[in-house]
């Protein structure tokens, strides 16, 4: 492999991937080099160690899901209609992209602790600017940081754990009749949290 952007973006997905599914903290430079089909010297020359490599995968993910609720933040309308389209735009992102929502709850579960930061660089300010969208949207006794929180609460868990069917095997963003029973729960929900009519 050359030293290419496409040998890079190829470890990077393959770190990707790992992290998503086993955590920074479960996660081996060797597992990364052999899910990429290289050497760990070859890895570590195209793309770091396994910390450059976590950073570059949160900032690949928080990028992705930046550009997505910006595009939707650009077409919201402050009333019913403009929520509900921002919360259907960011389960299909979520859906689209399950690896984004893992990695995040990775780290709600304290994983790669030593790597501090993120929430502050990424998280937050996404968060307030969402905010500071729907709040005109919102009554004005509603805790519109909360029920922000509560979407991607949600959101977030249904991405990664989905619903037990009725024989007690989890389904969820593969099946499309179960991501159609949460899209009409969370407008549901959300409906209720911002007082808007359902």
């Amino acid at each position: 492999m050359d030293g290419s952007e496409s040998g890079r973006d190829r470890i990077v997905e393959a770190a990707t991937r790992l992290f998503a599914a086993l955590g920074y903290d479960g996660t081996s430079t060797r597992m990364i080099a052999d899910a990429a089909g290289l050497n760990i010297a070859t890895v570590a020359y195209h793309a770091g160690g396994k910390r450059d490599l976590y950073l570059a995968v949160m900032e690949r993910a928080h990028e992705a899901e930046r550009a997505a609720l910006e595009s939707a933040i650009a077409d919201f309308t402050p009333d019913p209609a403009g929520i509900r389209m921002l919360i259907d735009r960011y389960l299909d992102f979520c859906v689209d992209n399950p690896d984004v929502p893992a990695l995040w709850m990775h780290r709600w579960l304290s994983d790669a602790a030593d790597v501090a930061h993120l929430e502050s660089r990424y998280v937050k300010p996404l968060i307030a600017h969402i905010c500071e969208t729907v709040r005109e949207a919102a009554r004005a006794d509603v805790d519109v940081e909360y029920a922000v929180m509560t979407v991607i609460w949600a959101t977030h868990g249904f991405c990664r754990g989905g619903v037990l069917d009725v024989d007690g095997e989890r389904t969820g963003i593969g099946n499309a009749k179960e991501v159609a029973r949460f899209r009409a729960h969370l407008q549901r929900m959300v409906a209720r949290l911002f007082g808007l009519p359902e």
